[in-house]
């Protein structure tokens, strides 16, 4: 998996590539949240849209990053999840957990 951050109107988006699965991609996920929280951000979205795959450790991690945040005082945003992906977080009612958005600027305006 690959991750990039970049800052848009103070929040901090952290686009993902590939699948958040077992052993590297779920470190990456986790490496990033915390490094953006550790680095001041409170706001923070995760863009999937070119996230391939996850497995039940990539959904833990997931979890743990929303967690992270929320301590932190900030809250956490998904951005144009797939639709595999998707389907997983409501059959889990894990959906209910998070915010999803399929528009950025709406993700943006969300924190306001």
């Amino acid at each position: 998996m690959k991750t990039s951050v970049r800052n848009r109107e103070g929040i901090t988006i952290i686009d993902l590539q590939g699948k958040i699965t077992i052993g590297e991609g779920d470190v990456m996920l986790r490496d990033a949240v915390h490094e953006a929280v550790a680095a001041g951000s409170s706001n923070i979205v995760l863009n999937m849209k070119k996230t391939s795959k996850m497995d039940s450790s990539g959904m833990g991690e997931l979890i743990a990053a929303h967690e992270k945040v929320k301590a932190s005082g900030g809250m956490l945003r998904l951005l144009n999840l797939p639709e595999n992906i998707l389907n997983v977080l409501g059959v889990t009612q894990l959906i209910t957990v998070f915010d999803v958005f399929d528009d950025e600027d709406e993700a943006i305006a969300s924190f306001k």
